[in-house]
């Protein structure tokens, strides 16, 4: 027990502690009504000739427009890894059926490692196809800082849309990320890489 009577270890543990409760304050989920929240598809206008465009260490090839209302599932910041500096956080979003209360009460749903997570249990009736065609893990790269911080602020619940462009992104070094352009696929791969120019909640 000795250890704790250093001053700046208590200070630390303190700040965690403080860290910890802002972190979970401010993405605690928000509470909705039952029925699907966000039910149109998301809108992809697929793209031949890619523009290309430079954020910072960066070149964004464009492959489609893109527009969707989705449900925020989960969110998380990633503020360390090799893609901090130009894709900070991904959102976990659902549409149809993956927007209704009902259906995510029997869903388990997390986030690491740049990866979204679910896990029917006994009381899940919604099938494995509809779950995968009506969520997406997406990789969301703000164009501006005004975008940046909605983006930051979003909530699990919330209901948001967010209009951009998916792109594929190399960096100076060769680093390399390729975006999805379909709903249907799983793993490695499959999220959507998405700057977003316009978010409306």
């Amino acid at each position: 027990m000795r250890v704790w009577r250093h001053p700046i270890l208590k200070v630390l543990f303190a700040a965690y502690i403080l860290w910890g409760a802002w972190h979970w304050y401010g993405n605690r989920p928000v509470r909705t009504l039952d029925g699907m929240l966000a039910e149109a598809e998301p809108q992809q206008v697929d793209i031949a000739g890619a523009d290309k465009i430079q954020m910072g260490r960066w070149t964004l090839s464009v492959r489609a427009r893109y527009q969707l209302t989705a449900r925020v599932l989960a969110r998380e910041a990633y503020h360390f890894d090799s893609l901090a500096d130009l894709v900070p956080e991904d959102l976990a979003l659902g549409w149809g059926p993956m927007s209704d209360s009902t259906v995510l009460r029997t869903l388990d749903i997390s986030q690491s490692n740049r990866f979204y997570y679910w896990r029917a249990t006994a009381a899940t009736r919604i099938d494995r196809q509809s779950i995968i065609t009506h969520s997406a893990n997406t990789h969301v790269i703000p164009q501006n800082a005004l975008v940046a911080r909605a983006l930051a602020r979003l909530r699990p619940g919330e209901v948001v849309t967010l209009s951009g462009e998916l792109v594929d992104a190399v960096r100076n070094d060769g680093l390399r990320l390729r975006t999805s352009l379909v709903r249907s696929d799983t793993g490695a791969g499959a999220c959507e890489v998405m700057l977003v120019t316009d978010i409306t909640i």
